[in-house]
């Protein structure tokens, strides 16, 4: 096993930090890149997510069982990074400047909206191969039952401190305006850790799924496989369920905290909701693996519930950290006790297949649905505020409160989870530490 090697974890916080700051940068602040330089509309930002979850799912359901009959996810997660940083790099040369150059007289942002979109969805294929598929097939082929809570607890915190790294060292530069060299930094740092990769990553020894490539990548698909592995899929259901609430509001959350809620200090209110979260996370990740990651579900979401229900009210800082605090912890922590829970019942040859239908489940489902919900609410809603004389829509508090909504359908899942007993494989009784 990897974890019983001194390298693990820093392979863990390296590929899993350096991985998230890409996510972050496509995930949040791409969305502000289009919204100040292209296009206010929130159908435009819903369709740029929608269209990246698509790419990416389609990435990794391929990568994943690639990676699983080759036997290997080294070349997959070094070659995926590489070109994750040089297409994130590419951002920044996509506007309406620059495509005003070549577009038709009033056609610029129209076509920069095309332009931008079929760039984030190839980032997003070569993201999702290297990160969503190779590394976390990675990760699950090198640790085991008895100490998945704490990596998977670790690894939930990288997006937040991802986050907090973005903003406290490059927000400066997209608040002058600096995207280009904002996207270059970015990309340079995510190819230069693929380069660092394919020389040092090493890998544990593992048996490969039977059968011919398409068949590997069709597998999870089938009636036969959901009938076999009902454990598998409802834990699935239940991870959809929390996903798809947090794209109800993440994707709008920066512009919400500066357009809405005025808030000028908004870089150290993220930067303490983050850091509390991220706490949060690592601490419960530790108790998930004494008292077992599927029963930790329901009350992280419950968490998560009250955190998001706070966030409704919640207008100064000191409020909105706190309440900011209990719902990215919250989520955070039953995002961890799920993936914890799909990587213990993982068939051990077929891992990459099944970070393919984390996709389908986790992040394509969820970001196709999940911002056209909070668009929704937010044409609703029909908030405005006055930029240089232009009326322009903002995000309102109503997206937490239909966040909270989403994240209730979880006990569905979860009660038919239990129905099915323990999630414990018997095979995975050998304690490793890491």
């Amino acid at each position: 096993m990897v974890t019983s090697s001194p390298r693990f974890w820093p392979w863990v916080v390296l590929l899993g930090l350096v991985g998230q700051v890409a996510w972050a940068v496509e995930n949040m602040y791409l969305n502000v890149y289009v919204y100040d330089t292209i296009t206010d509309s929130p159908t435009v930002l819903a369709a740029l997510v929608a269209a990246s979850a698509v790419a990416a799912t389609l990435a990794t359901m391929l990568a994943g069982a690639a990676s699983d009959r080759r036997g290997r996810r080294r070349p997959f997660i070094a070659g995926g990074y590489i070109l994750w940083g040089l297409s994130t790099a590419a951002f920044g040369w996509v506007g309406t400047d620059t495509v005003g150059a070549l577009a038709p007289a009033g056609q610029a942002v129209a076509v920069a909206v095309v332009a931008i979109i079929a760039l984030d969805c190839v980032m997003s294929a070569f993201g999702a191969t290297a990160n969503d598929a190779a590394f976390q097939a990675w990760v699950t082929d090198s640790t085991t039952q008895t100490n998945r809570g704490r990596v998977d607890g670790v690894l939930m915190t990288m997006p937040l401190l991802a986050m907090l790294i973005v903003f406290g060292a490059l927000d400066p530069l997209t608040r002058a305006g600096e995207w280009r060299t904002f996207f270059l930094l970015v990309g340079g740092v995510t190819t230069l850790v693929g380069v660092v990769a394919l020389v040092g990553l090493r890998e544990s020894p593992r048996p490969t799924p039977s059968g011919g490539y398409l068949s590997s990548v069709l597998h999870g698909l089938r009636p036969s496989t959901v009938r076999e592995s009902p454990r598998l899929y409802l834990t699935l259901v239940a991870w959809l369920v929390v996903a798809t609430s947090a794209q109800v509001f993440l994707p709008f959350l920066i512009i919400y905290v500066q357009r809405f809620l005025r808030i000028d200090g908004y870089a150290l209110v993220l930067a303490v909701v983050l850091v509390g979260a991220a706490v949060v996370s690592v601490l419960g990740g530790r108790l998930l693996d004494r008292v077992g990651a599927d029963r930790g579900v329901l009350p992280a979401a419950a968490l998560y519930v009250v955190g998001l229900l706070l966030m409704v009210p919640a207008r100064g800082m000191a409020a909105v950290m706190l309440a900011g605090v209990v719902a990215m912890g919250g989520m955070l922590l039953a995002t961890a006790a799920l993936s914890a829970t799909v990587r213990n019942l993982t068939p051990t040859d077929r891992a990459g297949q099944v970070q393919g239908l984390r996709m389908i489940f986790v992040v394509l489902v969820p970001m196709v649905l999940g911002p056209f919900v909070g668009a929704a609410v937010i044409a609703g809603a029909d908030e405005t505020y006055v930029d240089l004389g232009v009326v322009r829509q903002v995000p309102s508090p109503w997206i937490f409160l239909a966040a909270a909504v989403v994240v209730l359908l979880v006990v569905v899942p979860m009660h038919l989870l239990r129905r099915h007993g323990s999630v414990a494989r018997p095979e995975e009784t050998q304690e490793v530490h890491p």
